[in-house]
C-alpha cells in the first residue's frame, strides 16, 4: 500500500497530502521496471509451470500505476529509454517534462497491453480456443514501410515474434505491396514438395507457377506462362538459388527474389542490381498462423490455408477416368488455383501453369482470360493433355464448355452446385475428365 500510495497520490490534492503525511508515506516520482521475460521463456519451449512462473504481476501493477499518474510520475518500462531519461533529467535539472512523462506512460500502457495479450493468446492456443469472446491482436513493429498500398498511404510491418523469420540480404526498403506479394509467393512455395518449384507473383496473384524439380526449368516455365505480367514481379524459388539461376534471373527486371537461400556466387550476381530486394526465407515456418483482415472497425480472422492436397481429397465423377499423370496435373492446378484471387481459373500441363484468369466478378470472364493467355504465350500441340482448375463450382455449363472448346481435356472443381448433374452430363457428352473436390 505504501508503494502504490506513493505512486498514485495526486501531488496537488490536499487530502492526499494530509493522508501521506499522517501515514508517513513518501512520494515516488520515478518508477523503472523490467517485466519478467515471459516471451523469452515461451520461445525456449519450457515446461508449463516454468512458463506460468514468468507471468509478471507486481511489475505490471507498478507500471500501470505509474503510467496512470503520468501527470506527476515518470515511468520507464524499456531499458532503451534510459538515455532519454538521463538527457531529460539533465536538461530539466533533475525533473522531467509533462510531455516526456506522457510519452513514457503511453509506451508503458502499450507494453502492458502487449504483455497481457501474449499471455492470453498462449493460453488460447493451449486450449485450442480459436475464437475467444474477447480477442487481442498483438505485434512488435519490425519495420516502417516505404509507403502503404499507395504512395500517399503510410505503412508499418508488425510481427508476433521478435522478427519475421525473413532476412533481407540486399536492396531498398520494401513497401506494403512488396510484402503482400512476398507472402503470396511464400504461401505457394510452402504448398510444393521440399526443394521443388517456383512462382512469379504480380499484385498478389501468380502470373506463372511450376513444380518442376530443376530450378532453372521451373523458373523458365513460370516466366513463360505470362512473360508480360512477370515483368517487375516477385519471384519465389523453393530451393537455394544457384549461380546459373542467378544469371537467368538477372536478365529480367524483378522487384524481389525470395528463396530458401542463395549460393555465394548467386548473391554476387544478384547484388549487381542495387535496388533488387533479395530475401532469404530458409528459416520461415508457416504453422499455427492466422490471416487477419481489418476494415470499418471490424476484424475478420481465419486460419491460414496450408492444407497439403492428396489424391484422396478428390472424387472422379466422369465416365472417363484420368491416368496418374493427369491426376497429378489436376491436383497441381487446383493447388495453384486456391492462391489466385477469385473468381479463379488455372490451366496447366506438366505441373506448370500455362494460363491464369484471376479476380473477375464472372467465372466465365476468368475462363476467357486464362484461355487468351494460354493462346498468347504458349504453343499447345493437338495431342497435348492440358487440364484446368476452378476455385469454385461452375454454376452453369458455359464456363466448362469454353474450357473444353479451348482444348482442355480434364477439369477439377469443388462440388456443391444445384447444377452439378448438368456439369457431369456435359463432361460425359464431351468425353471430358471431371474431378470434384
Amino acid at each position: 500500500p505504501k508503494i502504490h500510495a506513493g505512486i498514485l497520490n495526486i501531488r496537488n490534492n490536499k487530502k492526499h497530502k494530509k493522508d501521506l503525511k499522517k501515514l508517513n508515506i513518501p512520494n515516488i516520482d520515478l518508477v523503472i521496471v523490467n517485466l519478467y521475460p515471459f516471451e523469452k521463456k515461451l520461445s525456449e519451449k519450457a515446461s508449463f509451470n516454468k512458463v506460468v512462473e514468468q507471468i509478471d504481476i507486481g511489475g505490471s501493477a507498478l507500471i500501470r500505476a505509474a503510467a496512470k499518474n503520468f501527470n506527476d510520475v515518470t515511468v520507464i518500462s524499456n531499458n532503451l529509454d534510459y538515455d532519454k531519461l538521463i538527457n531529460e533529467l539533465r536538461f530539466n535539472k533533475g525533473r522531467t517534462s509533462f510531455k516526456f512523462r506522457r510519452e513514457m506512460a503511453t509506451k508503458a500502457f502499450n507494453l502492458s497491453a502487449y504483455y497481457d495479450s501474449v499471455v492470453a493468446n498462449w493460453l488460447n492456443r493451449l486450449l485450442d480456443i480459436k475464437f475467444p469472446e474477447k480477442k487481442t491482436i498483438y505485434g512488435k513493429l519490425i519495420e516502417r514501410l516505404r509507403y502503404g498500398e499507395n504512395p500517399h498511404q503510410q505503412g508499418g510491418l508488425y510481427c508476433t515474434n521478435n522478427n519475421l523469420d525473413l532476412k533481407k540480404i540486399h536492396g531498398k526498403r520494401l513497401s506494403y505491396n512488396n510484402y503482400n506479394d512476398v507472402y503470396a509467393a511464400l504461401s505457394i512455395l510452402k504448398s510444393y514438395k521440399k526443394n521443388e518449384g517456383s512462382v512469379i507473383i504480380k499484385h498478389a496473384n501468380p502470373s506463372g507457377a511450376s513444380s518442376e524439380k530443376n530450378q532453372i526449368t521451373s523458373f523458365r516455365n513460370s516466366f513463360e506462362c505470362d512473360p508480360l505480367s512477370a515483368f517487375g514481379g516477385v519471384v519465389g524459388i523453393n530451393s537455394v538459388v544457384s549461380k546459373k539461376l542467378a544469371l537467368e534471373l538477372n536478365k529480367i527486371f524483378f522487384e524481389v527474389i525470395v528463396a530458401k537461400g542463395f549460393s555465394v556466387d548467386a548473391l554476387k550476381i544478384l547484388k549487381r542490381k542495387k535496388n533488387l530486394r533479395i530475401i532469404d526465407a530458409s528459416n520461415l515456418k508457416l504453422k499455427n498462423i492466422e490471416n487477419i483482415y481489418s476494415n470499418f472497425n471490424s476484424i475478420l480472422i481465419q486460419s491460414s490455408d496450408t492444407k497439403l492436397f492428396s489424391v484422396n481429397d478428390f472424387k472422379i465423377v466422369s465416365n472417363k477416368k484420368p491416368n496418374p499423370t493427369i491426376i497429378k496435373n489436376l491436383v497441381f492446378a487446383f493447388n495453384i488455383c486456391r492462391f489466385v484471387k477469385s473468381n479463379a481459373i488455372v490451366i496447366a500441363k506438366n505441373e506448370t501453369t500455362i494460363g491464369i484468369g484471376s479476380g473477375q466478378p464472372s467465372r466465365l470472364d476468368s475462363c476467357e482470360i486464362a484461355i487468351n493467355k494460354m493462346k498468347k504465350f504458349n504453343k499447345i500441340e493437338n495431342n497435348e493433355k492440358i487440364v484446368a482448375a476452378s476455385d469454385a463450382f461452375f454454376p452453369f455449363v458455359d464456363g466448362i464448355e469454353k474450357l473444353v472448346q479451348s482444348g482442355v481435356s480434364a477439369i477439377i472443381q469443388p462440388s456443391g452446385s444445384i447444377r452439378d448433374k448438368e456439369i457431369i452430363k456435359f463432361a460425359n457428352q464431351t468425353k471430358t475428365i471431371l474431378v470434384f473436390s
